[in-house]
């Protein structure tokens, strides 16, 4: 199969030719239909966030089962799946109290070391060379994903787009948990990126009004406002637009969704009294926000918790197909006539193939 590897930081993803993996007990083997490239992802390419190499990024995707492993039940081969970057074990203190996000074997053993939860990674080269994974590695044409992350996908959402469940939207819907965002709260977000516009869609989608999105190109705040923003602000017009909006005295939730110090404070500055803060944005290593003091003790900040993965399939239901499948709204497309490797757009320069890839039929 082809995956995209990253052999060093800040080098390119190099497409190469490496065995398809399998699946071992309780995990699934998924051929990819699309993975999405997150942010994430970036900080991983740039040195920002510490990870071994070489590796397979991508953690966001959805599929068709190509094999089950032992002991892996309800699960088919041929079913349609999503499956999530936060990958549970099942089993470890906080799995078993249903907070599956703060999985500590995920991130003892996946995030550290870019291995499943025997201590191993799936994927190699031809030689043996073992390649970490970062969560299933998804920028590849198969994954092996734990089943305890594979969830089937609903009848009627389109396959490709629906990659975005496993972690633009996840995180998006974890943040509106976080904030325990009531109708008829007015919501600020800032920054609109891929978790950013997730964020806008589910506020309006639980009575959210007014939902001001702040950023500062211009065609995310126009896609911002196809998906359901109420108002378009620039972070120069924010603080003011804002104060206008809400008779002065500032939105009820603010949610910060890039990871920078500029983006944290305003957010911050946006909140009425008594407002709630909810940072979504995953910053590289050792950045810090100064905020004055004496402006949290008139408001709440509230840690991004991302939505357990067996937690969301529980509302997800009723909220997916809104969102993800809308017919009213504009959904990208990839091109067509012709494959396309999401690869070839991450990162700082294209693919390089280390060897030629296979006809694609």
């Amino acid at each position: 199969m082809r995956a995209a590897v990253l052999n060093q930081v800040g080098g390119p993803l190099e497409v190469e030719e490496v065995p398809i993996p399998k699946p071992k007990v309780g995990e699934v083997l998924v051929r990819v239909a699309a993975c999405g490239v997150c942010h994430t992802d970036l900080h991983v390419i740039k040195g920002e966030v510490a990870f071994p190499t070489p590796c397979v990024l991508g953690h966001e995707i959805s599929g068709v089962v190509a094999e089950v492993g032992p002991g892996v039940e309800g699960l088919e081969v041929g079913q349609k799946v999503v499956a999530s970057f936060i990958m549970p074990c099942g089993h470890c203190h906080y799995c078993v109290r249903g907070e599956e996000d703060l999985c500590e074997r995920f991130f003892a053993f996946n995030r550290l070391k870019g291995v499943l939860y025997d201590g191993t990674t799936r994927l190699s080269r031809k030689d043996g060379t073992p390649l970490w994974m970062y969560s299933m590695g998804g920028l590849a044409e198969y994954a092996v994903v734990p089943a305890t992350d594979v969830f089937p996908l609903l009848e009627g959402l389109p396959l490709e787009e629906a990659a975005i469940l496993g972690c633009a939207l996840f995180t998006a819907f974890g943040a509106v948990r976080t904030a325990g965002l009531e109708g008829g709260e007015s919501v600020a977000v800032v920054a609109t990126g891929g978790v950013g516009l997730g964020i806008v869609q589910l506020a309006r989608a639980f009575g959210a009004y007014p939902v001001v999105a702040v950023d500062v190109r211009p065609e995310k705040l126009a896609k911002a406002k196809a998906l359901g923003a109420t108002n378009t602000l620039t972070p120069e017009e924010a603080r003011e637009g804002v104060r206008d909006l809400t008779g002065g005295r500032g939105v009820d939730i603010a949610f910060e969704a890039l990871g920078r110090p500029e983006t944290f404070r305003l957010a911050l500055d946006l909140l009425r009294d008594g407002g709630r803060m909810v940072p979504v944005g995953i910053a590289p290593q050792g950045v810090e926000a100064g905020v004055e003091i004496t402006r949290l003790v008139r408001r709440k900040l509230r840690g991004c918790r991302k939505s357990p993965p067996r937690a969301v399939t529980r509302p997800w239901p009723a909220a997916s197909p809104t969102i993800v499948a809308c017919p009213d709204r504009p959904r990208p497309r990839l091109p067509q006539g012709s494959p396309h490797s999401p690869w070839q757009d991450a990162g700082s320069a294209p693919a390089r193939p280390r060897s030629s890839p296979p006809p694609t039929s």
